[in-house]
């Protein structure tokens, strides 16, 4: 009987010829799932037309291609596969590839975002990381409030300040309604911030007092109109862009709130009354609350110029929520003004919110 050679259990295997491995050798497949090649590397897409998103739908993209030559028109995009999960909003610059000539029942392909030089943003609440972008490249913020029916709501204004100054636009406040009541005690609490502002009014005849103030604010300039349902954002952008045809409505005479009619965030040319292009504006849906967890506590003060001076009293490290805050003796000499008191509170609000000790009402407060 012939035995296997000592030390060696299977024979076979000691017969088996070794092989030196080539990934060269087409018999070979390096990725045991398929011959599949996997690459990083994308098409360039350089001969992608630029365009400008102007509304979002259920994954299609309503864009402006050529703005402001000849052959200005309206495509309709799908996102390209290989943008992945992207973030697409209003105001991005995009490439779009394939059918661009903006004909019924044409779909181009959306395959480039440029990057943005500005970000809009807010939370669900002020612990929540999680941000919503409202709309990108807008440089400028309007911030739309009622001076009656609904109320005027101070803290949802400080929010949207503390909302721009971290996006870097420049604020402007717009009050509508004037003629329901005097908007100026309104402002007054606001003076300090030296933030431009514009009073519109609806006249015995039905027109808009104050338009062209409101188009003076818009000219050269990409605006975002933020505000509570109710206070008249939709009726100016028709005023201003006439084109834009946004729904309007009431305010509810019991809750004191208006209803959404505005679902998306949509962007429009605005125009002189000689249908001259003056600059764009975004109509955003109205907001019941504006959150701002993804502001850093340093940025919030920012928001608060008559305050910022008083800093420098402060402890190193100092929370501005404690016994030890330098602004409570700059507050207490009367250093921020007559309505120092009413500002700290609204910016200590903030900041409680921002950490979940405390909640900040957005409501009308006489104090300020």
């Amino acid at each position: 009987m012939n035995r296997p050679p000592h030390g060696s259990r299977h024979p076979r295997r000691a017969n088996t010829r070794r092989t030196d491995y080539d990934e060269s050798d087409v018999r070979i497949r390096p990725n045991p799932r398929g011959s599949r090649a996997r690459t990083k590397i994308r098409p360039k897409h350089d001969d992608a037309v630029a365009a400008r998103v102007v509304t979002v739908d259920r994954g299609r993209f309503t864009t402006l291609v050529g703005e402001g030559t000849s052959d200005e028109r309206e495509v309709t995009a799908m996102r390209a596969r290989e943008l992945g999960r992207t973030s697409i909003v209003v105001g991005d610059r995009v490439g779009l590839v394939g059918d661009t000539s903006g004909a019924p029942d044409t779909l181009a392909r959306l395959v480039k975002v440029a990057e943005r030089d500005s970000v809009l943003r807010r939370t669900a609440d002020d612990t929540d990381a999680a941000e919503r972008v409202i709309v990108a490249n807008a440089n400028q913020l309007v911030m739309v409030t009622a001076a009656a029916d609904p109320q005027p709501r101070p803290r949802m204004i400080d929010r949207c300040l503390v909302a721009a100054y971290d996006a870097g636009m420049r604020p402007v406040m717009v009050i509508t309604k004037a003629d329901l009541a005097d908007p100026q005690e309104f402002l007054s609490g606001f003076e300090a911030l030296a933030v431009p502002s514009v009073i519109t009014a609806i006249q015995p005849d039905g027109r808009i007092a104050g338009l062209a103030e409101l188009r003076a604010v818009l000219t050269g300039a990409d605006s975002v109109l933020v505000g509570h349902s109710g206070v008249g954002k939709s009726t100016l952008v028709n005023a201003v862009a006439p084109h834009a045809g946004r729904t309007t409505g009431a305010v509810n005479a019991v809750t004191g709130r208006g209803r959404h009619t505005s679902s998306s965030a949509v962007g429009f040319r605005v125009f002189d009354d000689d249908g001259r292009a003056l600059g764009w504006i975004t109509d955003t849906p109205g907001v019941r609350s504006f959150g701002l967890g993804h502001v850093r506590p340093s940025h919030v003060l920012e928001a608060f110029p008559s305050l910022a001076p008083g800093e420098v009293d402060c402890p190193r490290g100092c929370t501005h929520d404690e016994q030890e805050c330098g602004l409570d003796g700059y507050v207490a000499a009367g250093h921020a003004g007559e309505k120092g008191p009413a500002r700290l509170d609204s910016f200590r609000r903030l900041l409680r919110a921002r950490s979940g000790d405390g909640e900040d009402a957005d409501g009308p407060s006489p104090s300020t």
